[in-house]
């Protein structure tokens, strides 16, 4: 019974010991499923948290931005741009308030759409199909989307931007079309250039943003652009204004005025005067400029061919890039003989040479075995110092520049300001090229003497100038006289700046002088103004090829001159590039226009006569042959200049104008339907005798010309048979590079 009872409780046992391992097994089961839940949420947790720091740090920028995009509507208020004036406040640049015209396509009812599109594109003359577009024109609902995903939902764009600068005529025609809501108007500024046939170069201009591109509007753009200010409201789902939602209003502040020292009526008597030489002469450009030699002050400044600044050429960008040059002071040449007051300053200022100083002249001078010509080739023969100034002999000048040697006439040309830009604020300034003197041998310090193996702009010449005649004081050129602001407030002024001393007054007195006499004795009389005493410089220079060989056919032609002559109150540069004239001096091609710009300047500025002149008026001799022309001039106590090859030629234009008052005695250019060309340059060109050319065919007269270093001019659509006609007699002699002229007669025995 024990044994039964003992088994008994050991089966209960067992039993107990089972249940209990069964009912383990089912807690265990709960247990792994509360740790997974809790896994889970953990993990969740994390991806949460890892999509707040996502959207909030990482990305937290730009989804604001989207977000702003969808609660707010910011308008943009553009800031009025300063004005451009001249020293006596005339506005040579403005703007005016326009206005920004958009479409608001939620805004328009689906029927209305059509006229709305018809009237806005009749009106804006814009295209009915871009307007009809823009304006039912969507965008993704949900910004996040896939913009390629045709399926996307897309609604209407809550405003497009139709056109800027709308003239108040026109929103006033649309305001009478009864166009709701659909339509918005937001005030606009645009540039307008009340002078805008003056001052293109200078001034520039802005892109239809009102941002400077070029000249001052570009160098002084961030003075002139102000700050823009902007409007901003909150707005609901569909971008329309919340009732009483928060709005901010932050206003532009307008730029500041920009004040130039150039005057408007000095501007004008230099560009009329630019384009003349440049049509009369037939040239490439001309450019030039006006100064107060006393202060640097920049009183007129422009380049030939020239645009309208409010509406210049932008769809032909090579082309407006050409005309936006101010060439003064972007474009750098060889002087040529205007260079030899540098020259003539140093010399004097070192005491290689003195008032004393005389000088021979046989036509060229041998240096180190290398011969260099004068332009006479027949030579100056003995000369006093005055007598080289007023001939503009090349040995006298080679001769002061080798006494003074390449250490000291260094010294000198860098002191004047070569091989630097002057600072004038100009925009695209460059400086020329001064070759190291390490590289000079002694004939090219020769050269450089009179003009050659030297470059420059012309901006620096002139500042060379005036500081040579001047009382010696190079001085720092200024274009901008200062910069206001609206409130009145100067945040720019420049004045009078002194560089450095060049040289002393007395030596600047001497130059003044003598520059004196080139104009009353030498090659600058076609600049003597009537009742004033004037001062200049003549020069021809050559340019050159591609492959860095002189040209036989392309010169530039200049003048530099002040007046009066004690008292300096104007210094003038003309320069003519490339002219294709019959004959190229700088005393012919460029001399007459400084003439017509001081003595119009002198008058301008009231500034009282300080000599007597004998006057004479320049009759009209257009039409007239050159001997018939010589005859008219002789009666009015003029002279002439122009080729014995041109007797029988036709007067086409003439320089002076017709009645032009001038000195009498004075020459005036004549400019006829001949074209042999002769050139004023360093070394002259050597005499040739033209060939026969009658009965050549045109191979055999090509070779002939060229033989004797002569140019053939011919129509190459009438070139057959044999030259029945040369405009240049057989055995005349002209200067190597003259065109001559020919014409062929067609026979049926030539082929």
């Amino acid at each position: 019974m024990k044994n039964t009872d003992l088994r008994s409780r050991q089966r209960s046992a067992k039993r107990a010991a089972q249940r209990s391992a069964r009912g383990g097994a089912r807690i265990a089961p709960a247990k792994r499923k509360l740790l997974f839940a809790m896994l889970v949420s953990g993990v969740a947790f994390l991806l949460i948290i890892g999509k707040l720091f996502d959207v909030s740090i990482l990305n937290g920028k730009d989804w604001t931005e989207k977000a702003m995009r969808q609660w707010t509507r910011v308008t943009s208020l553009k800031a009025e741009r300063g004005r451009i004036l001249d020293r006596n406040g005339t506005v040579l640049a403005s703007s005016y308030t326009t206005y920004q015209v958009c479409v608001n396509p939620q805004n328009i009812q689906v029927s209305d759409r059509e006229r709305i599109a018809y009237i806005l594109s009749t009106y804006l003359e814009m295209d009915y199909d871009t307007v009809y577009a823009k304006i039912t024109k969507r965008r993704l609902k949900d910004l996040t989307a896939d913009p390629n995903d045709p399926n996307a939902e897309r609604v209407l764009l809550s405003q497009v931007k139709l056109k800027d600068q709308v003239d108040k005529e026109v929103i006033s025609k649309l305001n009478s079309m009864q166009l709701g809501s659909g339509v918005s108007y937001y005030s606009d500024v645009k540039r307008d250039y009340p002078e805008s046939g003056y001052y293109a170069q200078l001034i520039g201009f802005t892109n239809i943003d009102g941002d400077g591109q070029t000249g001052v509007e570009l160098t002084y753009n961030k003075y002139l652009a102000g700050e823009d200010g902007y409007q901003k409201a909150d707005t609901d789902r569909d971008n329309n204004p919340v009732p009483g939602g928060e709005e901010e209003y932050i206003e532009s502040i307008p730029g500041a005025d920009v004040v130039l020292t150039v005057d408007t009526g000095y501007q004008g008597i230099l560009e009329n005067a630019l384009q003349e030489a440049c049509l009369i002469n037939n040239a490439k450009s001309a450019q030039g400029i006006l100064i107060v030699p006393t202060t640097g002050e920049i009183l007129a400044i422009g380049t030939y061919p020239t645009f309208d600044s409010s509406n210049p050429p932008r769809s032909d960008a090579k082309t407006l890039l050409e005309l936006s040059k101010n060439r003064i002071v972007t474009d750098t040449y060889e002087p040529g003989s205007t260079f030899k007051v540098v020259t003539l300053a140093s010399a004097l200022e070192s005491g290689a040479v003195t008032t004393a100083t005389r000088f021979r002249c046989s036509g060229s001078l041998l240096v180190k075995g290398d011969r260099i010509k004068c332009w006479r080739s027949a030579g100056h023969g003995e000369e006093t110092l005055a007598e080289t100034v007023e001939n503009s002999c090349n040995p006298a000048f080679m001769s002061m520049a080798l006494k003074m040697g390449v250490d000291q006439f260094y010294d000198y040309i860098y002191k004047f300001g070569f091989d630097e830009p002057t600072g004038s604020g100009v925009m695209g300034e460059t400086s020329g090229t001064v070759t190291h003197k390490k590289y000079i041998r002694d004939a090219d310090l020769a050269r450089i003497g009179f003009g050659q193996s030297i470059s420059c702009t012309g901006m620096q010449l002139t500042m060379a100038f005036c500081a040579s005649i001047n009382g010696g004081e190079l001085l720092k050129p200024y274009i901008v006289s200062e910069i206001v602001d609206k409130d009145g407030n100067t945040l720019l002024k420049n004045e009078r700046t002194v560089v450095r001393r060049v040289i002393s007054p007395g030596t600047s007195a001497t130059i003044r002088s003598l520059l004196r006499g080139v104009v009353e004795n030498g090659s600058g009389k076609n600049a003597q103004v009537p009742g004033y005493s004037v001062g200049g410089k003549t020069g021809t220079s050559q340019k050159y090829e591609d492959d860095g060989s002189v040209s036989s056919s392309k010169l530039i032609a200049s003048f530099i001159g002040f007046a009066p002559v004690d008292d300096p109150q104007f210094v003038c540069l003309i320069v003519v590039d490339e002219p294709q004239v019959p004959q190229v001096y700088g005393s012919t091609v460029a001399a007459p226009f400084v003439q017509q710009v001081l003595s119009a300047a002198l008058s301008y500025a009231g500034i009282a006569p300080d000599k007597e002149s004998s006057i004479a008026t320049v009759p009209d001799l257009r039409g007239l042959t050159v001997s018939q022309a010589n005859e008219v001039l002789r009666n009015a106590g003029l002279t002439s200049v122009y080729l014995e090859t041109e007797l029988d030629s036709t007067v086409s234009n003439q320089a002076p104008a017709a009645n032009t008052q001038v000195v009498r005695g004075s020459p005036v250019m004549l400019y006829s339907t001949g074209y042999t060309f002769f050139s004023e340059l360093g070394e002259e060109t050597e005499m040739v005798e033209v060939p026969d050319l009658i009965g050549k065919d045109r191979i055999d007269a090509l070779d002939a010309l060229k033989k004797a270093g002569l140019i053939m001019d011919y129509d190459t659509h009438q070139c057959a048979g044999t030259v029945s006609y040369q405009d240049i007699t057989e055995g005349f002699k002209v200067p190597v590079g003259t065109v001559v002229h020919v014409q062929f007669q067609y026979n049926n025995s030539t082929e």
